[in-house]
């Protein structure tokens, strides 16, 4: 069930709060994923990201990152569904920073501002999922909420604007979603085509057992 963002105040910690909720979050953790705060009040500790994203993404590879022009080495691609990817951060990266740190990480080329960040928790027996905005603190979510990602998780979503803005992706990027939408076109006839052909031979079957002489 996707909601509507409540806007929840900011507790702001001390740092002596702050330490007693990571030694009480450090305990309970179960994948090693500790958090570890600093002696300026800056804590750093792990997020894990789920990325449902209905469109292909674009990726570089490692040879052309730098490159100011579209290169022939960028790819797109539909994400495994399901696809989990852990962060290390600190408390205070914001959620825009979250997010193109995780495309800067597995050289994604898309523009950070199709994506949006969003939070799904557990409430009142029901899985709500709400939009983050921009600067809210992730690491902050994570420490309060605890470890445990059924209490809260991540995902990353393309934008909720209504209708796919295509003005925002780049020629290269178009080309290639004319060609992963071909080969989809393809393989989908292709699959009609076996199906038909199946059902034409058992009718061509059934007939000749009817018309047979006897």
């Amino acid at each position: 069930k996707d909601v509507q963002k409540e806007r929840e105040p900011h507790v702001y910690l001390s740092k002596e709060e702050v330490k007693e909720k990571i030694q009480s979050y450090n305990s309970s953790v179960t994948d090693k994923l500790k958090m570890t705060l600093n002696a300026n009040g800056i804590y750093t500790g792990f997020i894990k990201v789920q990325m449902e994203l209905c469109r292909p993404i674009t990726v570089q590879s490692s040879q052309s990152q730098g490159r100011c022009a579209p290169s022939n080495t960028e790819t797109a691609f539909y994400l495994p569904e399901g696809c989990v990817n852990t962060l290390h951060i600190s408390s205070t990266n914001t959620v825009r920073e979250v997010i193109e740190a995780l495309l800067k990480k597995f050289f994604v080329a898309d523009n950070p501002a199709k994506f949006a960040l969003y939070k799904r928790c557990h409430k009142e027996d029901q899985v709500y999922t709400c939009k983050l905005s921009d600067r809210e603190h992730p690491l902050y979510l994570r420490l309060v909420a605890g470890p445990k990602t059924e209490m809260l998780s991540f995902v990353l979503r393309e934008h909720e604007t209504g209708e796919v803005m295509w003005e925002a992706f780049s020629i290269p990027e178009l080309q290639n979603f004319l060609r992963i939408l071909d080969k989809e076109e393809n393989d989908q006839l292709q699959i009609l085509k076996s199906r038909y052909a199946a059902y034409r031979g058992k009718l061509e079957e059934a007939l000749r057992g009817v018309l047979k002489p006897g």
